[in-house]
């Protein structure tokens, strides 16, 4: 089924085989729905204009995958201000760029800022006094921070807790952080870092917290998007253009997708029914074997699979598990207004056990690996490193 919806609605621009060095065109968003199968996910408009319309909102990570679709669509509704938040200078300028062309009008303030420095995010806050944050800055690819989890830990969870406090200050009306599936039942660091991001902003939000000062805060979790910046699709077509071969890292993998527009568009509407300290959860339809997929576009490039272009399996890499978990069944989640947005039931963040987790991982994040590893495993007991899996053949 996956196959033959592929070969009926991603035709390649290029056409016919491809030389080594040939980029291969990608396909649009319209292409992506309907390779998972999904119609388009319809927004709640009028709810997300009154979340956003007339009002200053900042987006870290701004020049990433997500952070710059939730950009251009929060665009749409006419903020008072866009503060673009981003560490990184040549993202920046480009998303600046391509959207002070298409909005003409809108007042757009790049920002070049790192989310661990406590001083300079306080100082864009006093400036700019945000009244909604889409905090989309972390570090995601799991092999790297498997090798960097001191990194990890100070960019996703330290890095969390410094905006979220900078927000509470700032009296911001609403904080919605991107999370992922990896922070259900982790096997990574980059997983466990998540949850430990959610525990945090859950707890501002707790009773006991006196902290948040009325702000909203809330985090979404959702899977893959694909052809987002590192993600297996424009990896394969790099492959494919090359002559291969395609590099799977085992042939039961399976992984939950969502294009960057629709998973942009599900985050905004998920702040906007947030009432403070909710863990939403996206439906991202199902799951796709990895596989299928890259058979699927080594037929769409005019080429066999194993015969014309090898699939080499190359082995689950450090923190990686065969299927992504998400807790989107009935009896973890409760529905939302909106149908393709369900509440995770949680037990409430309890404010001194997260005070102890932020503790005690500041004082592990120039440690030795090992030791960051043991703190974080203390204080997400669900994290558990993979076990080795045996290779057999998709069949």
């Amino acid at each position: 089924m996956f196959l033959d919806i592929l070969h009926r609605v991603w035709p390649w621009r290029t056409g016919g085989d491809l030389p080594a060095g040939c980029s291969i065109a990608a396909p649009d968003a319209d292409d992506l729905l309907q390779l998972l199968g999904r119609k388009p996910i319809n927004l709640d408009t009028p709810q997300l204009q009154r979340f956003l319309a007339g009002k200053r909102v900042l987006v870290s990570g701004a020049g990433g995958s997500i952070g710059s679709e939730i950009c251009r669509q929060v665009s749409r509704f006419c903020p008072q201000r866009l503060i673009l938040l981003e560490q990184a200078e040549n993202a920046l300028f480009e998303i600046e760029r391509e959207l002070s062309a298409r909005y003409v009008g809108t007042d757009f303030a790049p920002v070049i800022g790192d989310i661990c420095d406590v001083r300079r995010i306080a100082a864009i806050f006093t400036e700019h006094r945000p009244q909604v944050i889409f905090h989309c800055a972390a570090h995601k690819h799991v092999p790297m921070m498997e090798k960097n989890p001191g990194e990890a830990v100070k960019n996703n969870v330290l890095g969390t807790r410094t905006i979220a406090d900078a927000a509470a200050a700032a009296k911001a009306a609403a904080f919605v952080m991107v999370s992922s599936d990896k922070a259900v039942n982790p096997t990574s660091v980059m997983g466990a870092t998540k949850r430990c991001a959610e525990l945090y902003i859950q707890s501002l939000n707790s009773p006991d917290c006196e902290q948040s000062h009325g702000t909203r805060f809330v985090a979404v979790r959702f899977g893959n998007v694909l052809a987002s910046s590192g993600s297996v699709v424009p990896i394969f077509q790099k492959q494919i253009a090359a002559g291969g071969p395609l590099t799977l890292t085992h042939p039961q993998m399976k992984r939950y997708f969502m294009t960057i527009p629709e998973a942009s568009g599900l985050v905004m509407q998920a702040g906007a029914i947030g009432q403070g300290g909710e863990i939403f959860v996206l439906d991202m339809g199902r799951p796709v074997l990895i596989y299928d997929l890259a058979c699927a576009l080594i037929r769409r490039a005019g080429k066999r699979p194993e015969r014309d272009i090898p699939i080499r399996i190359s082995g689950i890499r450090p923190g990686e598990k065969l299927f992504e978990e998400l807790s989107c069944d009935n009896e973890q989640t409760r529905p939302t207004s909106h149908e393709k947005i369900s509440v995770w039931k949680f037990p409430p963040a309890d404010r001194g056990r997260v005070r102890l987790m932020i503790q005690q991982l500041t004082e592990v994040i120039d440690a030795a690996p090992s030791l960051v590893i043991q703190t974080l495993q203390r204080h997400v007991p669900e994290y558990q490193l993979p076990q080795p899996l045996p290779m057999r053949m998709a069949g």
